[in-house]
């Protein structure tokens, strides 16, 4: 049910040539009985999945959609590095270095007591190799805390209110999903630029180079006048010159 949701969520703003920007503010998503019961919709019934319009900002956009809260999840707890990771390499197309080797595993509880996910990772960036990779992951995945591992909304974790604010090493500050969203929206080249390079590299079936990145961006500043619809990214992959002029193998 989640992935069906998120691929009829897809599907509809690539036909009606929707602006790339509603994948995070879309304010409606497409469930059945069983996905609106679980994400507490009510008067929905039977299997058929029907797009229906969200009250609040619990629900909107991608960040609403338990497939990618659950992907970035362990199967026992939420994971707010994967969750940072996959914004930052799919949203933002900035991926964190690789970890160094022998990291020690999350401590979850201290005492006898279940810790915070702040909490614990705040222990676990007292390892100073671990510092640097997670000042920038971290807040992204904190500020999405208020799903569980299966993308249920909660408000307390741990016997304590979930604290979603987050801190990015250049200074700009959210709170929860709706904050992260905003930020991401706040600066549009760099969200669509990521997803047409993604759409690029699939497209020539490679690797991308430091060459194409100027057909990347004049791709997105060519989309920004029609608010970065897909039509817009879609036609300037296939019009630009690496795809015109890439080679097939013989």
């Amino acid at each position: 049910a989640f992935k069906r949701e998120t691929q009829l969520f897809i599907g509809h703003q690539i036909r009606n040539d929707n602006s790339l920007r509603e994948l995070l503010s879309a304010d409606y998503t497409f469930v059945n009985e069983r996905l609106a019961r679980h994400y507490g919709i009510p008067g929905i019934y039977g299997n058929r999945y029907r797009k229906v319009t969200l009250d609040g900002a619990e629900r909107g956009g991608l960040f609403g959609h338990g497939s990618l809260m659950m992907v970035t999840s362990y199967p026992n707890r939420t994971s707010p590095v994967l969750r940072g990771k996959f914004v930052l390499e799919n949203l933002l197309g900035g991926p964190p270095p690789e970890p160094p080797p022998n990291v020690p595993a999350l401590e979850t509880s201290s005492d006898g007591k279940q810790l915070t996910m702040r909490d614990a990772m705040a222990m676990h960036r007292e390892n100073p190799a671990c510092r640097v990779c997670h000042a920038a992951m971290d807040p992204i995945g904190f500020s999405l805390e208020n799903y569980d591992a299966v993308g249920k909304w909660r408000n307390v974790f741990a016997d304590q209110p979930i604290d979603a604010s987050g801190l990015l090493p250049d200074g700009n500050t959210f709170d929860g999903p709706d904050g992260l969203r905003d930020l991401l929206l706040s600066r549009p080249d760099d969200f669509v630029g990521t997803i047409t390079e993604k759409l690029m590299r699939f497209a020539l079936g490679r690797s991308l180079e430091y060459y194409d990145m100027p057909a990347i961006r004049k791709i997105v500043r060519d989309a920004a006048e029609s608010d970065y619809r897909w039509s817009a990214i879609i036609l300037g992959v296939v019009e630009s010159v690496p795809f015109q002029m890439r080679r097939s193998e013989i």
